[in-house]
């Protein structure tokens, strides 16, 4: 099942409901392509690097111990196995199915079919000018599991670092890595990976040498710290469980949202525009 994001008559992002994905890789939905106003797609799904990277969407590498990531899990004390430990979310109900904005209701499953999760995910498609629009997603994850839970990461099972999980977004790989800046001058992936920064930009090209950039905004009161690839692969996403597992109690609820500024070219003030996203009703 496939739905579009438009504006204005413009498709900008395709929503698929990933059913068909290999079960190793923690089938979920999630957007891809997503396009620019001139028609440069900024995601990667399947990409030969990470299989289980798919474009933009919700991945958590351990809910107690299941993986909505995909691929291996990092073990303490032994390293990235492959476990039988993949769950899956699956579409249930669309609450909302608008042009530009769609709401729907998921259920999060371990690998023996329980539900552990249930979702409510709001993608938004806004305006801002002729150069660049801006993807709104919010998040809301109740535990339905009817026991407690906690939302973990290679990091918090010792992998230093590597405190990814969440909403994520996967670029695409172009001739070179793409250049990252940050609030308050902040400069490069290592500078900005782990930061609590208010806004961060990646600026790349595609094939043809189009560039894009992709500035990204945490909404609300939650500012978690950034996990950012570059230089290996280009990939973002706030992350949940940086260096310590997130309490999830039985029946509790989980909010968490991301604003991406996506632009033709390069932004003349990213500093300006991560303002003019915030500030969008």
């Amino acid at each position: 099942m496939t739905a579009s994001l438009s504006l204005n008559g413009a498709v900008l992002a395709v929503q698929r409901d990933g059913a068909d994905i290999d079960p190793r890789l923690s089938p979920r939905p999630y957007l891809h392509p997503v396009r620019t106003r001139g028609g440069t797609e900024v995601t990667e799904h399947l990409p030969a690097d990470h299989l289980h990277h798919l474009g933009v969407g919700v991945a958590v590498p351990d809910v107690s111990g299941v993986s909505f990531w995909g691929g291996r899990t990092f073990v303490r004390d032994r390293g990235s196995v492959m476990l039988d430990n993949h769950g899956r979310q699956e579409h249930l109900a669309w609450a909302v199915q608008k042009d530009a904005e769609r709401v729907e209701e998921l259920s999060w499953t371990g690998p023996d079919g329980a539900e552990l999760l249930r979702e409510l995910r709001s993608t938004r498609a806004l305006d801002l000018d002729t150069r660049t629009w801006v993807l709104d997603l919010r998040v809301e994850l109740a535990n339905t599991s009817g026991r407690d839970l906690s939302i973990g990461s290679p990091a918090t099972n010792g992998r230093p670092g590597a405190g990814y999980g969440g909403l994520f977004w996967r670029a695409p790989l172009g001739s070179r890595p793409p250049e990252v800046t940050g609030a308050g001058g902040l400069r490069g992936e290592e500078a900005l990976h782990g930061s609590r920064a208010a806004w961060l930009a990646l600026a790349g090209e595609d094939g043809s040498g189009a560039p894009w950039t992709l500035l990204f905004v945490q909404p609300g009161v939650h500012r978690d710290p950034w996990f950012l690839r570059a230089s290996d692969y280009p990939g973002v996403g706030p992350a949940l469980a940086w260096e310590e597992r997130l309490p999830l109690p039985g029946g509790g609820r989980l909010e968490r949202g991301l604003r991406v500024a996506v632009c033709d070219g390069r932004p003349a003030d990213p500093a300006a525009l991560a303002e003019a996203v915030g500030a969008l009703d």
